[in-house]
This record gives structure tokens, sequence and C-alpha cells, in this order.
């Protein structure tokens, strides 16, 4: 594995804010990269063999605001290596207290001079190494019926499969995964959501189900706990009813059973036209006051934030082809009475868009399922208070151990 690079960031390196902006911070994992590889082979490596990388996608994530004068470590772990590309995870962390401050994962495709695709060099493959390995709890891209999918993996025992909401990502879960120890905890970004890529077509309650289940397939794992999120409880449901057998328990988080009525289904294509003319920014300005308990929305400034921009930097077709899966998606009221498998509903006290009532309804019809309401949170109780989510979840899944 290439050596840790360390990094102080100048303040040419900084935003006006005085921090590591996401351009410059591209431009730091660039010179991370060549400076590893001018440590080992060479940065004339690919010249030498007569090829070169060119950049074919790049993903980030950014955990932590990095002000002018932090020494960063820059770590380089080799996670896919085909024949003419190959796919490095980068991970930045503060060099004293190794606080997590930023990813990216960059696939890189060689060309020879002809500009054909050509054998990465061996004096790469020696040098990043021949096996590629993941680095635990690090995300990355997988090919999920055909389309790249950003997982999040940690930890061995019982599967649990956290689906995030409309029209957020995997990021819901960050605080309430943690301290789910002695679980294999699978948190991945639905097509079209963030990081994961978004075709133009393919969307349906059905289709992100199968994308679930082909995905536990890649993982080898048989069977799941199945944990989701508002519209994650639909691809729950959908699991439920066409995969009974890869579902071991059932949480649903500030969701419903119900399909859409004509006055939700005339919502969903109003905000279809909103994000196709107006942009996602649009969307970010109807749906977080909805989403969110009053008192959050003046008590936590940073989860206010972290929810726009979510809703912002969706892909547009992404969302829309959210907006039309959950539209069509089959009612599974039917399905209640059937559950045959342990099965935790939370609520959020304040939720705006499922009211509690209802919530306890659902959970009244599923034969033994267990109830729980989240007081100080509305739609979103992961984000709003991931302590009391992540205990009354652990609860649950030791229950069933």
């Amino acid at each position: 594995m290439p050596p840790v690079i360390q990094i102080r960031v100048s303040p040419t390196d900084c935003d006006g804010l005085g921090h590591v902006g996401q351009k410059q911070f591209a431009a730091l994992f660039d010179r991370a990269l060549w400076e590893a590889l001018g440590n080992g082979p060479g940065v004339d490596v690919f010249a030498r063999h007569g090829v070169w990388p060119v950049v074919r996608r790049v993903s980030a994530e950014f955990h932590a605001a990095t002000p002018a004068g932090s020494m960063l470590d820059f770590t380089t772990t080799l996670t896919q290596l085909g024949k003419t590309s190959l796919t490095l995870q980068q991970t930045v962390r503060m060099h004293a207290g190794q606080d997590l401050v930023a990813e990216a994962e960059t696939v890189w495709v060689c060309l020879g001079r002809d500009g054909a695709p050509a054998p990465v060099p061996d004096e790469i493959r020696s040098f990043l190494g021949a096996r590629p390995s993941v680095r635990a709890g690090a995300f990355q891209h997988l090919l999920v019926n055909d389309v790249a999918t950003a997982v999040d993996v940690q930890g061995d025992g019982m599967a649990v499969l956290f689906i995030h909401g409309f029209p957020l990502d995997r990021t819901v879960w960050r605080h309430v995964i943690p301290p789910l120890t002695g679980r294999r905890r699978i948190a991945p970004d639905l097509r079209g959501l963030g990081l994961s890529d978004a075709p133009a077509s393919g969307y349906s309650i059905p289709q992100y189900a199968d994308d679930m289940v082909a995905l536990l397939d890649l993982l080898g794992v048989e069977s799941c706990i199945a944990c989701g999120l508002s519209m994650g409880g639909y691809v729950a449901f959908d699991m439920v009813r066409r995969y009974p057998e890869r579902i071991a328990g059932l949480i649903l988080v500030n969701s419903r059973a119900e399909g859409d009525g004509p006055a939700a289904r005339d919502a969903r294509d109003e905000m279809i036209r909103m994000v196709e003319q107006e942009g996602t920014g649009a969307l970010a300005d109807l749906l977080v006051p909805k989403l969110l308990a009053p008192e959050s929305q003046t008590a936590m400034p940073p989860v206010v934030e972290r929810v726009r921009t979510m809703i912002e930097s969706a892909p547009p077709a992404g969302v829309t082809g959210a907006l039309r899966a959950m539209k069509e998606r089959p009612d599974a009221s039917d399905l209640l009475g059937r559950i045959a498998v342990p099965t935790l509903v939370i609520a959020g006290r304040e939720d705006q868009l499922i009211p509690v009532d209802h919530a306890r309804s659902m959970a009244a019809m599923i034969p033994g399922a267990q109830f729980t309401l989240i007081p100080g949170a509305g739609h979103l109780v992961p984000l709003e208070q991931p302590g009391p989510t992540s205990r009354v979840i652990g609860e649950f899944l030791d229950a069933l151990a």
C-alpha cells in the first residue's frame, strides 16, 4: 500500500471562508496521489509505459471543515483493479486527532497514444497492491443492475439493510449506524440519489426493491433486517411482498402502507414540474419545513443545512424518477396482516407528513409489531434524534438475536 502522504493546508488552498472548499480539495486529492506515486515508481511511471491515466469518475464526501494550517494525512487504497482501469479510495484524516475529514473515489482508465484503452502498468499494480482491498466502513461503488451504486458496509454478523427516504441519501443513517455494533450494517444510495448513478429512466418501487436484492446477492447476504425510512419503507414493503425469504425482520421509520390518493398524486406531479423548471433548490425550499419538526428547524441549524444540501445536490433525474415511483407505487395495506417477521414501527411525534395516529394504526395491523414514538422529531428521526433512534433499533435487534 502507498505510504501516507502528509499535506499542510496553506491559505492558498482555502476559499473565501478560510476553509478548504470542494474545488481546492480536488486539487489536494490529486496532489497527494501524485506525491504517493513519486515516492514509489515515480511520477513518470505512466509515460515510461506509453500510457496515461484518464479520470472517468470522481465521487467525494466531506465530513469536517478544514482551516488553513491543518495537517492532513492522505491514505490511498486500491479497491478495484481491471485490465485497463483501476479504482482508488482516498481517505483524509486530521494528523493529530485522526478525525475523518474527507473521502474520495477515483476511477482511472489507462489510454495508449492512439487513444485506445491500454493495460495498467505492472509497476502500478505492484505499487498499489495486486489484490484490491476496502477499508472497513469506506463507501464503495458496486454495479447493481447496471447502475453504479454507492454503499457503506460495516461490521459482521446479522445483516441490517438501511434504506433511506426521498430525496435523501444513505448519510441520513450516519449517526444511527455506528452504535449498532455486532451486525453487518449495509447502507446504500438508491439509484438516482446520493452518489449512485442516475439513469434517465428505470425508476419504480419494485425496481428499487430489485436493486436491494441484487445488492444483497453481491454482498453474499441471504437474508436481512430491512430498515426503511419513509420511501425506504415502501421499498421494504415491496421486498416483503416479492422476496419474503430475504427478509428476517422489518423496521419501518416514518413510513406508511397506503398508496397515493388523487391529491397526493397531483402534488407529486407539481413537484416534478418544479424540479424540471426550477431545479432541486426550489424543492428544498418546499420540503425542508415539512420534513423537520419546528423545534428542529430552530434548534438544529446543522441538520437543516444537511437536509437542504442532500436535496439540492440530488440529481434531477433521480428526484423526478423517485417522485414518479412513489406516485405509482402499489398499495401495501393488504400486506400488513400477513407480515410474518418481527416488525418495529418508529414514528416522530411531530411528523407533519405521516400523522402519529396513522403510524400507530399501521403497527396495530401488523401481527406482533412494536411501536415506538420518538419525541422531538418530525419526519426524519434518524437525523433529528439519532441517539434515541439508534437505541430503539438496537434493542429491537438485540431481541431478535
